[in-house]
């Protein structure tokens, strides 16, 4: 049987309500990836996590863009495919703003692809890295 995760703590990113921009490479790096690659990067990691893949950022317009919430400090570690962007303080991958919907309610045009779990605060970078080249190299 399989049991949903919890959170009995929201993270101290993520607002009660709506949405709120947050920096990446403070209280996580992001990696970025846009439309149906992104969706595809998304299903083969929460396929091969039972859906318990860790916090992913849905973009409803525009580029339709996924964010993919790793640890601080851990998404300039891998070389990511084009057109894959790592988004960091370090310089490398370029200082970028995130949104971050509420956890529930009126959040559009964002919502949680995955949320972030208690067992799952983040997505795990070198699995997020192995999925993203798979599906690069399929497209």
């Amino acid at each position: 049987m399989n049991s949903r995760k919890s959170l009995d703590r929201v993270p101290s990113w993520v607002p009660a309500t709506g949405h709120a921009l947050r920096h990446a490479g403070v209280h996580f790096d992001a990696v970025r990836i846009g439309g149906f690659l992104g969706e595809d990067v998304a299903y083969r990691l929460m396929e091969f996590t039972d859906f318990q893949a860790g916090p992913i950022v849905r973009e409803a317009i525009g580029a339709r863009n996924l964010y993919f919430l790793l640890p601080p400090g851990t998404a300039a570690v891998h070389a990511w495919p084009p057109p894959v962007r790592a988004l960091t303080r370090d310089g490398r991958g370029g200082e970028a703003f995130v949104g971050i919907p509420a956890l529930h309610g009126m959040t559009w045009p964002l919502d949680w692809r995955s949320p972030p779990t208690d067992e799952d605060p983040f997505v795990e970078p070198g699995l997020l890295h192995e999925m993203a080249v798979r599906a690069v190299r399929s497209t």
